[in-house]
């Protein structure tokens, strides 16, 4: 595409342009009942836009939409539902700057990386159109040699999506764009601390020439009881959700009533371990990627910095200086790398966490506390010798707090990091072939960081063990979550 983006990218502009209603249909309405909610800037406390609040007949009316469409769009030939996903990567990379501004306005990130974002989030749908017609399935003789087996890959049906905050567009691309290739229609529910970016991406499906019904956005502050009609609806035949490990549970056993197929990408406890013959410049640049990305607010942010007792020492003083030099304030702001906690319950908590270790004998190096407002910020942060008693080694942390242990052998370093009911992710620094090798085999995470600090790859297979959810987004994988398989047996072609 040749054509000038008219979005404007002035903050006035921009947000002017954000419609503030639900998206149904293919039709931008209010709320039945006039409801609405407000988006607050982090870094201000200043309300950005007031956007229709749905209500549960709201809901049920966008699963209605989804399930209208869905025998249409199931229908319609994989090369245009890949042609469509291209058209919107396409035009996300001509409206970056605008996307990039409007999630640094709502969630607070800084600029640069909101536009980091835009550039993953814009794969998940380069990646998925590129998959969509190369869904495949078999033909061949039963072993008796009396029949044929056919086995074909079919959309699921209508799926319902719940985004969490951290990563407003991405987190919505890389639900939206296998269920598109796959050929489902969708209901999504963004959070209600960010929903601006998902409407802003459903008017910019509208642009690449979106079908009415294939896409639904429903804001909300009920939640609950939204989502628990359209759950509950026995049309619906997809749950995704991303957040939390206590709401995920409570969502698994709503979806069980109707044997939903589920993906849930749930919370983290990632383990950073630094081996004693790690290259140290590639430790620190590697803990800094993974503890400050997002502002720590990920869940593959790193949670537990493990580090060799003859390394500790050195790494921490590293790290501190790293710290020390982050820049922090509004993300627009020239400069900054820390930008606000996304609400004050998010300061209040991380805070809590950095208190309880202090308590327990953990050494304070810097930060560790709240930074006067306006706005919800927190101090970047770095706590050696935490004691394992300490919260701040068991809970997710959501801020920007390294919480550094030391370990003395492997084994030991395999324990710690493996000591978690969570497995979504793990770092681990080493020179040693072998010893990578070992770990790839010893710890128990869905995903792994070998001498490196981000790991996210739009066309690799994200997802965690034991509480840190089940299935997979991304990758060969990610389209089959939105598929299901149908085997058919035809009599022997030949007559035997």
């Amino acid at each position: 595409m040749t054509r000038t983006d008219p979005t404007p990218t002035d903050e006035a502009g921009l947000l002017s342009s954000v419609r503030d209603g639900l998206y149904i249909g293919g039709q931008w309405r209010p709320g039945s009942e006039g409801a609405r909610l407000d988006v607050a800037d982090p870094a201000t406390g200043e309300i950005l836009k007031t956007v229709a609040s749905a209500s549960v007949a709201d809901g049920t009316a966008a699963l209605d939409a989804a399930c209208e469409a869905f025998p249409a769009w199931a229908a319609t030939p994989s090369r245009e539902r890949a042609e469509l996903l291209r058209r919107a990567f396409d035009l996300l990379m001509e409206r970056k700057e605008a996307f990039a501004l409007l999630m640094t306005l709502e969630m607070g990130k800084p600029l640069a990386e909101a536009r980091g974002e835009v550039a993953y989030g814009g794969e998940f749908l380069r990646w998925f159109s590129e998959t969509a017609a190369h869904v495949q399935g078999r033909y061949g003789a039963n072993p008796e040699g009396t029949g044929r087996m056919i086995v074909t890959q079919h959309p699921v049906g209508p799926c319902y999506l719940i985004t969490p905050w951290n990563f407003p567009l991405a987190m919505a691309t890389r639900k939206i764009a296998p269920a598109l290739a796959a050929g489902c229609t969708v209901v999504i529910k963004p959070a209600a601390l960010t929903p601006l970016t998902t409407i802003f991406f459903a008017q910019l499906l509208e642009d690449a020439g979106l079908p009415p019904g294939v896409v639904n956005v429903v804001t909300t502050t009920a939640s609950g009881p939204v989502s628990d009609a359209i759950i509950t609806d026995p049309r619906l035949r997809k749950l995704s959700f991303t957040g939390s490990t206590p709401v995920g549970q409570q969502l698994l056993a709503q979806a069980s009533t109707g044997v939903l197929r589920t993906s849930m990408e749930l919370g983290g406890n990632a383990p950073f371990v630094v081996f004693e013959d790690a290259d140290l410049d590639k430790a620190v640049d590697g803990a800094m990627l993974a503890k400050f990305r997002n502002i720590g607010q990920a869940c593959t942010a790193a949670n537990r910095f493990i580090v060799h007792s003859s390394v500790v020492e050195e790494f921490t003083r590293r790290v501190t200086e790293r710290v020390d030099a982050l820049g922090v304030g509004r993300g627009t702001e020239a400069g900054v790398t820390i930008g606000p906690l996304i609400d004050a319950k998010a300061v209040a908590k991380t805070d809590e966490l950095v208190r309880d270790a202090l308590d327990h004998g953990a050494t304070l190096q810097t930060g560790g506390k709240p930074v006067e407002g306006p706005g919800t910020f927190y101090a970047a942060t770095v706590l050696s010798e935490v004691p394992a008693d300490s919260a701040l080694l068991r809970e997710e942390i959501f801020g920007p707090v390294v919480a550094i242990v030391p370990f003395d052998d492997e084994d030991e370093a395999v324990a710690l990091a493996n000591g978690t009911e969570y497995g979504l992710v793990s770092y681990v620094f080493t020179e040693s072939l072998a010893r990578g090798q070992r770990m790839i085999e010893r710890l128990q995470t869905g995903m792994m960081g070998l001498n490196v600090g981000v790991v996210s790859n739009a066309a690799a297979p994200f997802g965690g063990w034991k509480l840190s959810g089940l299935g997979r987004e991304g990758g060969d994988e990610g389209i089959h979550e939105y598929l299901q398989t149908k085997y058919t047996l035809t009599p022997d072609p030949f007559g035997r």
